[in-house]
């Protein structure tokens, strides 16, 4: 019996090995004719180049994530010559000049078409979070290891670069393909909010309600988060190099992946936003922010609704209050978010003072940027806050969740002066709002440039471009060598 279940085990690990060892095969042969079409013996540089592959399925998006992505592929193209970046994306619906050409439009980027090449993946359904109606986080990343098996054999580079978050890909890229991996963590899948959220029973996008008025579902969501976090620091610890966008990530990534990562705070358009005059502003509240579950929309409209019951004369006439929601429309599922949303308006009677701008373009962003007085920003924990940097460079004065990015490394005093306000109810936010609009135009403007002047270079494009070129260098250059 003993010798059948040895045989069982040794024809086991053969077939494993077998297959392992075809895939690795193919995944080489795919790399030696990406060379081959490259035809890069006409390139200038007679070294072959360096491939870094950039994990980013959604990158077709148009969000802040997205502006790292694109900034970083620039600030790579522009220090090193002999190196070719490649994204490996789910959106098999649009054409790279297309993808190119939204990524002009949306940020004004301009990159290298020459040394720029897209990997189309087609298993993108596997990391869709309606796939998994419950332990969305586990079933979404074992999905991203299906997606990432299909990028890393259809093209293994010499350094994988995940600026998603899917962390458990990296065992796969480093152990089987070979990868040297580096990470942008914009935020930790798993975090100790979380878990404690789910330990107060404490409803949220992630908790909901049925859960969280039930101690033994709460007690199995915890033990169930608990050993999610404990594979989520495993796969993390596999990688070679970890970047993070905010003092809030930074704490939360050390901690369970054992790292000491580095601060990289995420490239704004400060340079241009802060050309934007400060004077003229209207009535309108703006928020940018894609279409989805944890950006909060509904506590935008719930603040509005408390602060229209306050003061009933924000709705109408001359001191007509209005808000502009202003947001990317990825699928049928933010379609949806945004209908209800739309539907929410109307039981709320606040209609008439929302305005929507679906996928709005960087022209038309910036008009509503330059002519708004807040900026509105209510996600919980959000890991930092992009949008809330822009605001304040574009003259706005942000009102913003009292948690996360806003509140540790943005929405703090300049010279000891304010720069903006936080909050966490709709009371709250009401209340903040109806601060901003009663102050006067000189305590507006002196509001304006402290926020402005307390993120000009700290935020820039520039130094996140220095940064991770200088971070990414020695690893570059070792796999040169």
């Amino acid at each position: 019996m003993f010798k059948f279940i040895f045989t069982l085990f040794i024809g086991f690990l053969f077939i494993i090995f077998t297959v392992y060892k075809q895939f690795k095969n193919q995944a080489q042969q795919n790399r030696k004719l990406f060379f081959e079409k490259l035809q890069w013996s006409n390139h200038k540089s007679e070294s072959r180049p360096l491939i870094i592959g950039f994990f980013h399925p959604y990158c077709n998006a148009g969000g802040g994530g997205e502006r790292v992505l694109w900034t970083s592929i620039r600030s790579i193209q522009i220090k090193y010559q002999n190196v070719i970046c490649v994204v490996y994306t789910g959106d098999t619906d649009v054409t790279k000049d297309e993808i190119l050409e939204k990524v002009m439009s949306r940020f004004s980027i301009k990159l290298n078409p020459e040394n720029l090449f897209f990997v189309f993946l087609n298993k993108r359904k596997w990391v869709e979070d309606v796939r998994y109606p419950r332990f969305t986080l586990l079933g979404q990343s074992l999905g991203s290891t299906v997606l990432g098996f299909e990028a890393l054999k259809k093209l293994t580079p010499d350094f994988y670069f995940d600026t998603m978050g899917y962390a458990f890909t990296y065992p796969l890229a480093k152990k089987m393909f070979g990868c040297k991996v580096g990470a942008y963590v914009h935020y930790p899948t798993i975090s100790s909010d979380m878990l404690s959220k789910v330990q107060e029973m404490r409803p949220g996008f992630n908790n909901d309600q049925l859960i969280a008025r039930s101690r033994i579902l709460s007690a199995g969501k915890i033990l169930y988060y608990r050993v999610f976090a404990y594979l989520y620091s495993l796969a993390g610890s596999f990688s070679d190099i970890v970047m993070v966008n905010s003092t809030w990530t930074k704490g939360h990534i050390d901690q369970l992946w054992g790292v000491n990562s580095k601060i990289v705070y995420p490239p704004c358009d400060t340079a241009s936003l802060t050309k934007l005059p400060l004077e003229d502003r209207q009535r309108t509240i703006v928020s940018v922010a894609q279409f989805r579950p944890e950006k909060d929309h509904q506590l935008q409209l719930q603040s509005l609704r408390c602060l229209l019951s306050n003061y009933p004369n924000f709705r109408q006439g001359p001191e007509k209050i209005e808000l502009v929601l202003i947001g990317g429309s990825r699928n049928k599922d933010d379609e949806d978010r945004i209908q209800k949303l739309k539907e929410l308006c109307k039981t709320l009677d606040i209609e008439d003072n929302v305005t929507f701008e679906i996928n709005a373009s960087f022209e038309r962003l910036v008009y509503w940027l330059s002519k708004a007085k807040i900026g509105l920003h209510t996600m919980w924990n959000e890991h930092f806050g992009i949008v809330v940097v822009e605001y304040m460079a574009a003259g706005l004065i942000p009102v913003a969740h009292n948690s996360g990015g806003p509140k540790m490394d943005i929405v703090i005093p300049y010279n000891d002066n304010i720069t903006g306000y936080l909050a966490s109810t709709p009371e709250e936010f009401a209340t903040k709002i109806a601060n901003v609009f009663s102050l006067s135009e000189e305590e507006y403007k002196n509001v304006q440039i402290n926020a402005r002047e307390n993120v000009i270079g700290k935020f820039s494009e520039s130094v996140f471009q220095e940064s991770i070129s200088n971070l990414l260098g020695p690893i570059l250059q070792e796999n040169n060598n």
